[in-house]
């Protein structure tokens, strides 16, 4: 069994997801308007939230990293999920963040989005990290740019119109820019 870590940001806790979050999983997953932009855009019962959670938490396993649960600190509510993600037939290490919707708008995203980052590039010594954001989902596509995400093309991916943004190590950041 992998250790997954703990990170602590100013606000954020991110910690193994586990089924103590799974009721809260289970309604982030089951409201339209936060399943809007992710798979097939539709909302998942409890039956396929379960899968979901332990689709995530097999991730850690088979990968070595995944999504955690984000948690406030001072309360230790449950209010998403970001980590990376890079299943097969996925283009690329994938930085993702899914808040229930009465934590939006609150700087959450972007972060975990640097906590995952920090991660990416200091442990897994990975040379890119990309975010798939799908065309007209424009608070993430601005989330995706406050982490300094570049974006590099757009992709039909699944069948959805997508924006890809790119992350760099800041050593390549500064590599490229002396290029």
């Amino acid at each position: 069994m992998i250790d997954i870590p703990v990170i602590e940001t100013a606000r954020l806790r991110l910690t193994a997801l586990t089924e103590r979050h799974f009721d809260d999983y289970a309604a982030m997953l089951g409201d339209p308007e936060s399943t809007r932009w992710v798979g097939d855009g539709q909302p998942l019962d409890r039956t396929n939230a379960w899968r979901s959670l332990a689709m995530l938490i097999g991730h850690w396993q088979l990968r070595g990293y995944g999504m955690w649960a984000l948690e406030l600190k001072e309360s230790g509510e449950f209010i998403g999920r970001a980590g990376l993600f890079h299943p097969e037939g996925w283009p690329d290490v994938e930085l993702g963040w899914m808040l229930k919707p009465e934590h939006r708008h609150h700087g959450y995203a972007t972060e975990a989005g640097n906590a995952v980052l920090d991660f990416a590039w200091s442990r897994l010594h990975v040379p890119r990290v990309i975010s798939l954001v799908r065309i007209g989902n424009d608070a993430s596509d601005r989330v995706a740019e406050r982490l300094g995400g570049e974006h590099i093309e757009d992709m039909d991916f699944y069948g959805s119109d997508t924006h890809v943004f790119a992350y760099y190590p800041p050593r390549a950041e500064a590599r490229r820019a002396f290029a």
